[in-house]
């Protein structure tokens, strides 16, 4: 696995992760939008740490600097 992504799309996806789980403990979200934001959400962290998305491969994206 080649990484793919930069600071900034990392900074980005924890962000919107973080902005879902407080909607989410907050009870602003329910029902099927919790479930699936919250999948997003883990999908989200879990490419962050890892600096790669697999949905960037087919179009040969990269948002990593190149030195």
């Amino acid at each position: 696995m080649k990484k793919n992504m930069g600071q900034g799309d990392r900074i980005i996806r924890l962000g919107l992760a973080v902005i879902v789980a407080v909607l989410f403990f907050t009870n602003q979200i329910t029902g099927t939008a919790a479930i699936i934001l919250g999948i997003l959400a883990v999908i989200w962290i879990l490419t962050s740490f890892i600096s790669f998305c697999p949905l960037y491969v087919p179009f040969k994206i990269s948002t990593k600097k190149k030195k």
